[in-house]
């Protein structure tokens, strides 16, 4: 029985052998593709190697009232919640995968009962046969079984360990895909949170330039009264005043939908967003250093994501490939069977146990399997030209955001000089304007041009908060 087994595997190793080397022989040529990951030694002739994007969130931004928030929402916010269950689907796909290249083993039990026709060759043979002397075989026949069994297919062309790496790589796209989610979870809620803060600014302003104009108001009627205007001022002047109120209430719906924007970050219903908005004109950018871009591949998660995702896809190109080859797999059993439940324990007739092996190699209409190593190499170009693409996206996004901070900064010196030009033109107008050496169309445009640049100051600050958040964000920053 053994030499006979030995036989027969040797056999199957033969066929398989032979599958091999035919199946090799037609196998379509791979695409391929490498991928190209050389950047810039410098953003903009930079030698700083120092790099704000390792430094962690709770360091970066020093509000305690925006790190209260931005803890919140690593605790609460939904999508990223959604986001860890697809880590534990990952991860339960490499479990998958690792099963598949194991033995399979199970407990089998059964019980049944047969009956043959008489006048056939096996109800004939039964019918001679006796168990036992003077004991006549009983009929119908029952059947009681009681086994373990097992099957394994060898992995000789590593598909099933590949197939399993391919699902480790996954899991580990799916954990930088979580890292990205945080760095962008991070950034949105702190450009809402300026934002709140210059919303709140710009409502302080058009309240106290409600006071101004009101102030101008009471002046105009005064000069009216003394015959000095005529009524147009005094109506031009009124409808400029109900023109800066009609504003406060857009501005406090901007900031309720902003609040409610925030809390919606937050996991939570809409609530009050406790902040301090007093000094955000004097907030300070602060330096943040750039680094070398070639750290953009270890800091950026969507670049690490994009760098497993390629991988995995490497993998299953020779996974798909595996399949042109046969698949060797060894079935066995062993366990106990008879008719009669008294008769299980009886040993050796009882016992029973099987040994086998098969190799399994397509040959003929390899359609289906030729499309999917097409399709695993056509993945794989793809994923190339998304890891260059990411890479090339991060570059450019780092420094797009570095010219932006130089710029802004250059714009709010030039704007902050323009607002106090046009606050000391508000004093001026008012004077010459009770003196009669101005009219009051002069007035109301100054007052108009002083809002309007107090705005675009709020708006500058804004943009530089928004900028140092966005250049910490693409520089990788926020996960840690």
């Amino acid at each position: 029985m053994t030499i006979k087994l030995r036989k027969n595997i040797y056999t199957c190793l033969a066929i398989a052998g032979l599958s091999t080397a035919l199946g090799a022989c037609n196998i379509p040529a791979a695409v391929s593709k490498s991928e190209n990951t050389a950047v810039p030694a410098s953003y903009a002739n930079s030698q700083d190697t120092t790099n704000s994007g390792k430094v962690n969130w709770k360091t970066f931004f020093k509000d305690p009232y925006l790190t209260a928030l931005i803890d919140t929402a690593l605790q609460n916010n939904q999508e990223l919640n959604i986001t860890l269950q697809e880590i534990a689907i990952s991860r339960n796909e490499i479990r998958i995968r690792k099963g598949e290249y194991l033995p399979f083993v199970g407990l089998k039990s059964a019980a049944g009962a047969d009956k043959a026709p008489r006048y056939t060759n096996t109800g004939t043979l039964e019918a001679n046969t006796q168990i036992d002397p003077g004991k006549e075989r009983p009929e119908p026949l029952p059947d009681y079984m009681l086994s373990a069994y097992a099957t394994w297919e060898v992995d000789v062309w590593r598909k099933l360990r590949n197939a399993k790496k391919s699902a480790v790589n996954r899991y580990l796209a799916s954990v930088e895909g979580k890292n990205f989610v945080v760095t962008n979870l991070v950034a949105e809620i702190a450009n809402s949170y300026y934002e709140l803060l210059a919303l709140d600014n710009e409502l302080k302003i058009v309240q106290q330039n409600i006071d101004i104009q009101s102030n101008a108001l009471e002046i105009v009627r005064l000069q009216k009264s003394a015959a000095r205007v005529t009524e147009l001022a005094v109506q031009r002047f009124e409808a400029e005043v109900l023109k800066t109120r009609s504003l406060q209430y857009n501005i406090k719906q901007e900031i309720t939908e902003t609040e409610n924007r925030i809390n919606f970050l937050l996991g939570r219903f809409p609530q009050p967003i406790a902040r301090n908005s007093d000094n955000f004109i004097d907030l300070g950018t602060g330096d943040v250093a750039t680094g070398v871009p070639s750290q953009l591949l270890s800091n950026r998660p969507d670049i690490r994501q994009a760098e497993m995702n390629l991988t995995a896809s490497k993998l299953d190109v020779k996974v798909a490939k595996a399949a042109f080859y046969p698949s060797v797999r060894i079935t066995a059993a062993a366990g106990l069977q008879a008719f009669d439940p008294t008769y299980l324990a009886k040993a050796p007739e009882s016992i029973l146990y099987s040994l086998a092996g098969d190799a399994i190699a397509p040959l003929v209409n390899r359609n289906a399997i030729k499309g999917v190593y097409y399709s695993a190499n056509a993945k794989q170009v793809q994923a190339v030209y998304n890891y260059e693409r990411t890479i090339l996206n991060a570059y450019v996004e780092v420094l797009n955001q570095v010219a932006k901070i130089n710029n802004l900064e250059q714009t709010y010196d030039l704007k902050a000089k323009q607002v106090q030009a046009l606050t000391n033109a508000i004093t001026i107008s008012n004077d010459l304007f009770k003196s009669a050496r101005a009219d009051y169309m002069e007035v109301l445009l100054t007052q108009r041009d002083a809002l309007e640049s107090r705005f675009e100051l709020i708006e500058t600050k804004k943009q530089q908060m928004n900028a140092r958040v966005n250049i910490y964000h693409a520089l990788g920053g926020g996960w840690q």
